[in-house]
């Protein structure tokens, strides 16, 4: 859910080009924001196609942001902050670095695993062999079409009759390599693992995964653009795609949401504009009952629940909160690796028109959550390959705590 405003002129470079985006020697600032004048300053920036975009972008007074900002920008940069006593830091002298050293430099696997991050055509490739190897298990779902005419699929995983039913989404933004690598990866030890508190975990639940939602976006990461978030579907203008966690029809637009196309909160013109959101939110609700919805995110370590797009709390918060404190105190025993819990709005900022909401809100999902993945922006979007399988790791502790004090709550 962390957010990146890619200026409109190297977007449009890339559209023409078919090249792929490189970030030599881009900075990333962490910038303070104290009041109205620096934000409305740094929001303008948006539009300003001058090469800079935002990691995490400034929404509010007191929050922080981060800036991606080029070589040929860093004194332009320098004046304004300045010029607005905008309080600031470097966190990373050259992105670009981060991302070469993202995948290993040598591997000799010839078969799919977790040491590195993989496209979509190797994703789907996998998905087929494992449905053949347990076809009394897994069930293939083609959830719908993308605007680019992809396959959006889903896998079931049944081991037995009257389960209550989990529902994982995953990679609805492009560029969180890490979160399809740690479904995947959990997928897999539902299959495979010995540890009994897995086997339970797959035996006692049913399981529908969708590995990567937003098939469009995730594959212009890998051809064109790394940092990419949103989906494909042209706007005008040289803009390109909606904010796929913005585009639910909940609270559609309200708050912490764009309605300019160039923006990468833009929510769409209207309500799932975006046919993936679209097509995911017709899949649910053909289900029948869903008894507790997840979406998996990257970055900055954090596990929300509704709601999103006001503070005021959800009917069962407390409950949420604390099957959320059982969880993160699970995912943090194995590495010590520091979640915070808490409701959307209250613990990163006012967002709405998220899936979560909508599954909440509309499709009456008693219990909904989004997990933010390691870590906290020492690296963010471009968590290296060798952190996949520890990430993994401690989000399946994570799950394990979630489901067993969800069922103590009496909702699975």
């Amino acid at each position: 859910m962390k957010l990146l405003t890619l200026a409109i002129f190297a977007v449009s470079f890339l559209l023409v080009s078919g090249e792929k985006a490189r970030f030599d020697d881009h900075r990333v600032y962490s910038l303070k924001i104290q009041n109205e004048k620096q934000l409305e300053a740094l929001q303008d920036l948006e539009n300003s196609q001058s090469g800079m975009f935002y990691l995490e972008a400034p929404i509010s007074i007191h929050k922080l942001a981060e800036i991606i900002v080029p070589p040929h920008k860093f004194a332009d940069m320098t004046e304004l902050f300045d010029k607005l006593e905008i309080e600031n830091r470097i966190t990373v002298n050259n992105l670009q670095k981060l991302i070469d050293e993202e995948q290993p430099k040598l591997s000799s696997r010839t078969t799919f695993g977790w040491d590195k991050y993989y496209d979509l055509p190797a994703i789907y490739n996998w998905l087929d062999e494992i449905l053949q190897e347990y076809p009394d298990i897994l069930t293939n779902y083609d959830v719908g079409t993308s605007y680019e005419n992809r396959t959006i699929r889903a896998v079931k995983l049944s081991k037995k009759k009257n389960n209550a039913t989990i529902f994982i989404e995953s990679t609805i933004h492009a560029r969180e390599w890490i979160t399809v690598a740690t479904t995947t990866y959990i997928l897999n030890e539902f299959l495979t693992s010995n540890d009994p508190e897995v086997q339970a975990l797959a035996e006692n639940y049913d399981w529908i995964i969708v590995p990567v939602l937003n098939v469009d976006g995730y594959s212009f990461t890998h051809s064109n653009n790394r940092m990419w978030r949103k989906t494909r579907q042209p706007y005008g203008s040289g803009c390109v795609g909606a904010d796929p966690n913005r585009n639910w029809d909940f609270h559609h637009n309200d708050v912490g949401s764009s309605s300019n196309p160039c923006s990468e909160i833009y929510a769409g013109p209207k309500p799932f504009s975006e046919p993936e959101a679209l097509a995911l939110s017709k899949f649910v609700e053909s289900i029948g009952k869903v008894n507790l919805y997840i979406s998996f995110h990257s970055y900055s370590q954090l596990l929300m629940f509704p709601y999103g797009h006001t503070t005021d709390p959800a009917p069962n918060h407390d409950d949420m909160l604390q099957i959320g404190e059982q969880t993160v105190d699970a995912i943090s025993e194995r590495y010590g690796t520091d979640y915070e819990t808490g409701d959307i709005a209250s613990t990163i900022y006012l967002a709405s028109g998220s899936s979560i909401d909508w599954a909440y809100g509309v499709a009456k999902v008693p219990i909904t959550y989004t997990f933010e993945f390691r870590d906290k922006g020492k690296n963010g979007f471009i968590l290296p390959a060798d952190q996949i399988i520890p990430n993994s790791e401690e989000v399946l502790d994570g799950l394990i705590a979630m489901a067993k004090e969800a069922k103590e709550l009496n909702y699975l």
